[in-house]
């Protein structure tokens, strides 16, 4: 009975540790159910606006830190929201979140440290045609 009850036990933790390994198989999902296309990015606060061609989503979490080879760890994982903590070495780091209102439509917010100097962005994206 002891035998069994320990094998249950092990059974129930083998699924329970398990479950964040699925979760996580489609990571930002969200980003895929944007449009394609040239987005719109406008700033809060007076900056102008910035034009970008999304194809897969990803594009929208380092507007700031534009290089390649950053690492990239997935804070929040949403059907509505997605928050990415980045660090690119020799430059700095960052964390954006990006709520979508609409698959045309998203909201940024982004904030960390470019070339020794802070940065922080509110803004709001939108697909504003072809690229």
């Amino acid at each position: 009975m002891r035998v069994l009850a320990l094998g249950a036990v092990a059974a129930a933790a083998g699924l329970w540790l398990a479950v964040p390994v699925v979760a996580q198989g489609n990571g930002l999902a969200m980003l895929g159910t944007l449009s394609k296309g040239e987005w719109t990015i406008r700033q809060r606060g007076g900056a102008g606006d910035r034009k970008i061609c999304v194809q897969s989503g990803a594009e929208l979490i380092q507007l700031i830190h534009r290089e390649s080879g950053c690492s990239q760890f997935v804070v929040e994982d949403g059907a509505a929201r997605v928050t990415v903590q980045y660090t690119c070495p020799g430059n700095g780091y960052g964390r954006t979140s990006i709520r979508r209102e609409t698959p045309a439509l998203v909201q940024l917010e982004s904030q960390g440290i470019h070339d020794g100097m802070p940065f922080q962005l509110t803004a709001e994206a939108r697909r504003t045609g072809g690229c």
